[in-house]
């Protein structure tokens, strides 16, 4: 595996963004919407703990090299 076998702070940032402006913009979530988790940020959060989300992280190698890991492989 390339790199460390969690999520990095970038990654994370990367997917709770690019997540939250899915949700914002009318996407369905994974997750049961509650009183508490109702925002799009906070859905996102909570999709992301729950390794709910469909998501693959490409990590990549200066030389070009790369290998596309599942989410709930990584430690978040």
């Amino acid at each position: 595996m390339i790199g460390p076998p969690q999520l990095t702070r970038f990654e994370r940032a990367r997917i709770i963004g690019a997540r939250s402006l899915q949700l914002a913009l009318g996407a369905p979530p994974f997750i049961k919407v509650t009183a508490i988790v109702h925002n799009p940020i906070d859905i996102a959060i909570s999709e992301l703990e729950q390794k709910v989300l469909p998501i693959n992280i490409r990590r990549t190698l200066p030389d070009g090299q790369y290998e596309d890991i599942p989410l709930d492989v990584l430690t978040i």
